[in-house]
């Protein structure tokens, strides 16, 4: 490569994409719901459109179907869409085409695997220090999880199971809930459940709170078998033997007595949480799904709740409970009418700059992708593969070849990209431990590895393309754009990419390494927008 040509085709796209009509990214300005009968996805329009006129703030307008399609595919299924699902996608007239788009991300395998790494996080599904679970059974949880996801369980089995699980760690997924704590006191239980399953942190309770929370845990008892690192987790009437029947209170303040000799606490504490009228249940998962789809939680961050921390739209968030009640609690919902709202649909162009347009979703919020996301998108772009490891020599931990870093089930097996793009350790459950910060290393890796350049040779794009000058490279730009950046590039774009292959005097095959390698390092590509 000409590293002066390069350089300076990387900062014409850069400001083509600066100054680019906001067409581009916009489509026109949304439209204010009626007073009559509203679907879900136009209620919470209506309700976050009267925050912004309250604050005199301006919605920004609709994001454009280039902008759409890929922002649906990276937040619902963690992967860009292919060349033929944006081409066929755009050429489509059909008014429900997002909400087509919407329902076959939801069905596509994909979902299941993306989201089992989001809850992989949370339920900090790790082999090694400091959670300790062990290959055999880390396969086990992350199955279940999977399994959970793929066929829609309804939350609130999915945290009923969760809470009250026994059994061995190898062979029931859900008890690994119980193993994969570092404190597994009854405190550090209660603590743990609190952030998980209530999204608040117990460090800002009065001590008396946690402890009587604990009650509900102090019956959870754990034992070794025969097999190598299997832990039976079990419910011991037993174990709190001097407070057989012992008064617990609930975090809402209410006592309860409990007798283990009859039942386990954690049925108890399960019934109560999980009760559809119980805000600490539906607010907590409403707001995290929000969070997750909209970059921002109502209450930020979605795992500190309390009133220390009150939401932004308050009515938005009650709006979004009952959804998720009267749906029975099917998760899939809450996505469905979240990405078929307006308010998912918006420009990331902001109608004005100022920190209230941010925490009232005035737009759609800017932030870098995941690192298994970026790194997936780089391989399937480039169609190559990645190299995992893992500190453990088992069987359990064999990667093939082919599989996907958002399929990856247990966070100790990793890559050095992965660590330099944020990947979290998965050590304490926090939303705060992933990183989409952007660092000086992120960005030289781009620009100057031979990890990604290695990559981008291998491109079929690049590989295939004949070396000869002056041949029409009109088709392989417009793909190239599209395998990258979900879009036809612009006249202006077009005209920038022709007047840099005619100043170098190069062919076909290192215009299209040139040019993928400088649409790699736009903040447009890296970037959910």
């Amino acid at each position: 490569m000409n590293r002066v040509y390069i350089v300076a085709l990387v900062f014409c796209l850069f400001a083509v994409f600066a100054v680019a009509d906001d067409s581009l990214y916009e489509s026109g300005p949304m439209k204010v719901p009626g007073d009559g009968e509203l679907d879900a996805g136009a209620a919470i329009d209506k309700l976050v459109w009267a925050r912004l006129d309250k604050l005199d703030l301006a919605p920004a307008k609709l994001c454009s179907d280039e902008v759409f399609i890929r922002r649906a595919y990276l937040v619902a299924i963690g992967t860009l869409p292919r060349e033929e699902e944006v081409r066929d996608f755009l050429s489509t007239t059909d008014d429900v085409k997002r909400t087509l788009v919407v329902e076959r991300l939801l069905d596509s395998p994909e979902f299941a695997d993306y989201w089992s790494m989001k809850w992989g996080d949370l339920l900090r599904i790790k082999a090694e220090f400091p959670i300790k679970l062990w290959p055999n059974a880390v396969q086990s949880y992350h199955h279940w999880v999977h399994d959970s996801i793929r066929t829609n369980k309804p939350y609130n089995e999915f945290v009923r199971e969760l809470l009250t699980g026994s059994g061995s760690n190898f062979r029931r997924g859900e008890v690994n809930f119980y193993r994969a704590m570092q404190d597994r006191t009854p405190r550090g239980c209660a603590s743990t459940v609190a952030l998980t399953l209530m999204g608040e942190r117990t460090k800002l309770w009065p001590e008396r709170k946690l402890d009587a929370m604990a009650g509900f845990f102090s019956n959870v008892a754990y034992k070794s078998t025969s097999e190598w690192k299997e832990e039976i987790v079990y419910f011991d009437p037993t174990a709190d033997e001097d407070n057989l029947h012992r008064q617990a209170i609930f975090p809402d303040g209410n006592p309860v007595e409990l007798d283990p000799s009859q039942r386990d606490p954690r049925m108890v504490f399960a019934d109560w949480l999980i009760r559809p009228e119980n805000p600490y249940f539906s607010r907590t998962i409403s707001n995290r799904i929000w969070s997750w789809l909209m970059g921002r939680g109502i209450v930020d961050p979605p795992d500190d709740l309390g009133p220390h921390n009150p939401p932004a739209i308050p009515e938005l968030l009650a709006h979004l409970e009952r959804e998720f009640t009267e749906s029975h609690c099917d998760i899939k919902h809450l996505f469905r009418i979240i990405m078929n709202s307006q308010t998912f649909q918006l420009s990331s162009i902001p109608a004005q700059r100022s920190p209230e347009a941010v925490a009232n979703f005035a737009h759609y919020p800017l932030r870098r992708m995941e690192a298994e996301v970026l790194i997936d998108a780089l391989n399937q772009i480039t169609n190559t593969k990645e190299d995992y490891s893992s500190p453990i020599p088992e069987p359990f931990t064999f990667v093939p070849d082919d599989i996907r870093a958002i399929a990856l089930g247990d966070g100790s097996i990793t890559s050095s990209f992965l660590e330099l793009f944020g990947r979290p350790p998965r050590d304490t459950g926090l939303e705060e431990e992933r990183s989409r910060n952007i660092t000086a290393a992120q960005r030289l890796h781009l620009l100057n590895s031979s990890h990604v350049q290695k990559k981008i040779k291998a491109c079929p794009l690049v590989a295939r393309a004949a070396e000869t000058a002056g041949e029409d490279s009109a088709e392989l730009i417009e793909r190239i754009y599209l395998q990258v950046l979900s879009r036809y590039p612009t006249e202006d774009e077009r005209t920038v990419v022709r007047e840099y292959a005619d100043a170098s005097g190069m062919g076909t095959r290192s215009l299209a390494l040139d040019l993928v390698w400088s649409l790699v390092n736009q903040p447009e590509f890296y970037f959910i927008h």
